[in-house]
Order: structure tokens, then sequence, then C-alpha cells
């Protein structure tokens, strides 16, 4: 059995009111499973059904169609059970401000009728580095030190499926690395892990399959392995302030100076630097790379793909 199973889930927002306005179908008929135990990455651009999918599974939107299961218990008919066997991290950084950081933890297990579990707690609170914060009044907390606090309040009543939803946007390092041991730690112990994130590498070197989205369909689903290999073999990285030719620019990814294009060998790498030496571009800090996740990524977002428009008529 699935950890989770995500079957023909459609969500589509009736149109605003305005004129020329249209319903907006967010998913559209999003169909895949995790299995138990998975480290799985759930990878898209904003707007592409990522928060509604995570809000269908967390009970907070009604899909249109199909259904979701947490551990077999579905999410709408079993929503006390299914919502018992899930963690979720959200974006929204949201306290209660009349506690200190134990109290939420002791009222946030009292949800899930867990009680004595300050062991456990205490444990949260260490490996979150929050134990020096346990009497401090969440008004008082830092924004990294408020996204620890998310993190533990997910986890406080053992879920044995958890889900990051951008759990280290605007975090610091140190919080990046203590969460993604712990986490980590967490997944090898056998709880089934889904992580949304903007940072590719991070995707890439945590999540054993991973799921894109583009205009609320599934685009790619396999294994990160299986997604690499069929990158560009390599990428040439290079800085520049010079305008590049238009059969460079037509192929290039340019993000302020810096301009990388793929390539699938080294010939390939020679012509774009003989055609840089011919158009007289000025080139500094030239490397080559291996072809990321992030290059997987742009492509298939770029292409055609298999994403159908997001407004649609029917319901």
């Amino acid at each position: 059995m699935p950890a989770l199973s995500f079957q023909s889930v459609s969500k589509i927002y009736p149109a605003s009111g305005e004129p020329g306005s249209q319903p907006l179908r967010a998913l559209d008929r999003v169909s895949f499973d995790i299995e138990e135990g998975e480290f799985f990455g759930l990878l898209g651009p904003n707007g592409a059904g990522k928060t509604t999918l995570i809000s269908v599974l967390a009970g907070l939107a009604r899909p249109t169609s199909g259904r979701v299961l947490v551990q077999g218990f579905d999410v709408e008919k079993d929503y006390v059970q299914a919502r018992r066997n899930l963690g979720i991290v959200p974006q929204e950084l949201v306290f209660d401000p009349f506690f200190n950081v134990r109290e939420l933890l002791r009222f946030q297990s009292g949800y899930f009728g867990v009680r004595r579990n300050d062991d456990w707690i205490d444990e949260l609170l260490a490996r979150l580095d929050l134990t020096d914060k346990a009497q401090v009044n969440t008004r008082r907390l830092s924004g990294g030190m408020k996204r620890r606090l998310l993190v533990a309040q997910a986890l406080v009543h053992k879920p044995p499926v958890i889900v990051l939803d951008e759990p280290t946007a605007g975090v610091d390092v140190e919080l990046r690395q203590t969460l993604w041991q712990f986490v980590a730690q967490l997944n090898h112990q056998g709880h089934t892990v889904v992580l949304t994130t903007h940072y590719l590498e991070e995707a890439e070197a945590l999540c054993q399959r991973i799921a894109m989205l583009k205009l609320g369909q599934v685009i790619a689903l396999d294994r990160t392995s299986a997604l690499l290999a069929k990158a560009a073999a390599h990428a040439l990285r290079f800085k520049t302030d010079d305008v590049l030719p238009q059969v460079l620019a037509a192929k290039a990814r340019v993000t302020g100076r810096i301009v990388e294009l793929p390539a699938q060998d080294s010939t390939e790498i020679e012509r774009y630097l003989t055609a840089l030496r011919e158009a007289r571009v000025r080139v500094e800090d030239v490397e080559v790379r291996k072809a990321d996740l992030e290059d997987v990524f742009i492509d298939l977002m770029n292409g055609s793909g298999a994403a159908r428009p997001a407004a649609v008529m029917e319901h």
C-alpha cells in the first residue's frame, strides 16, 4: 500500500465574476503514488499547482474530482485517520501568540490525542536547536527560529508521512544543514518524506524520485538519476558583459553576467568557444560542469511538455 496516493485529482476554482474571467484549473487529473519510506520531490514553478495539491492532501481544499489517500485513508471520508498519519510543514509562519514554544508543542500534541510526550518534545527541541527557546513566547522568536518551530509542530505526533512545503525558504545555511540531517535520519528510520522546494540542488541531493508539475499537470515523474540522465551531459559556464551572438543567445541560460550553454560533448563546447571568439565576446571564469537538476527543470518547463491551458470552461 502506498504512503500517499493521488488518484486523478482535479481542482477547478470558479470564475471571479469579473468580465472575461474564466474558471481556473489548478490541478488537472494528477495521478501518482508515493511509496512507504520514499524521499519524494514535488517540483514546479509558481502557479504549477504544488500548493493546491498539498492543500487537498491536508484537507484544506476539496478536490473537484478524484481522491487522495494517506496510508489507505481517504482525506475526505477518513479525515481524522488520514490527518493523524500526516505531518505538514507549511510555508506560512503562523503561530498562536499567547504561548511559549513548549506550550505550543504540547497543545499541538493534544490535537492528535498524544499526551505525556515531553521526552519526544525535548528531543525535537534539541535536534532543531530550540532547547534554549522552550520558555520563550512565539512572538519573540526570529524568523529562523519560527521556521524550526513549524518543523517541530509537524513532527510532534510522530507522523509516518512528513510533507515539507518550502521548509528552507529564506533561512540561513546552518538551519538548512540541521534540518536536512534530522529529516534524512527520520527518512532512514522509515518515515516517508515529501519535499517541495525552489532550491533544486536540495531536491537533487535528497530525493529518490521527483514529480514535476506545470499548469496543474504532471509533466515528469521518474527517479532523480533517470531525470538527470535525460539532460545534456555538460554545460559551458562563463561570465561576460558583452552581447551574445544570436546563435548562442537562443540556447543560453543567462543570470546577470553568468551564461550557461548546454553541451553534449567536447566538440559542441569547442564550437561554442569558437563562436564566442569570432564574435569577439570577452569571457572570464570559464568552466565546464556536469548538467544538474536545474538544467532538466528548465528544459521541461520551457518545452511544450504535456501541460494544458489552466483556464477551462467545464465544471
